[in-house]
């Protein structure tokens, strides 16, 4: 059984290339789950997201894939309320990482 966790930290075009990656993934269905978390400068960028990335998003968060994104560098830069208001879980990402490796998900890291 194979588990990915997506976590991104890049606020630049590599933001892109993990939102695809992984709704490519999904879609065919490469891994048994796959789960992605945001941390750092990928959560200004995911607070901005518009047009075809933020409709991906959607989709993500509709099927469970987005996990959550840092509720701590979400405070610190005032972006808490944008990525709730988008249906964006904040949690400790910490904790959310320690969870998701004990329940044999392989990180990849963008």
């Amino acid at each position: 059984m194979v588990k990915i966790a997506v976590v991104v930290l890049s606020d630049d075009e590599k933001f892109d290339i993990a939102l695809m990656f992984t709704y490519r993934s999904y879609l065919n269905k490469r891994f048994d789950d796959i789960k992605m978390l945001f941390f750092g400068p990928s959560q200004r960028r995911l607070a901005k997201l518009d047009g075809e990335n933020a409709k991906i998003l959607s989709e993500l968060l509709a099927t469970g894939v987005v996990d959550s994104a840092c509720v701590r560098y979400a405070e610190s830069w005032g972006l808490a309320d944008e990525l709730t208001k988008r249906g964006i879980r904040l949690a400790s990402f910490g904790e959310r990482l320690s969870r998701l490796l004990g329940e044999g998900y392989t990180p990849l890291t963008f």
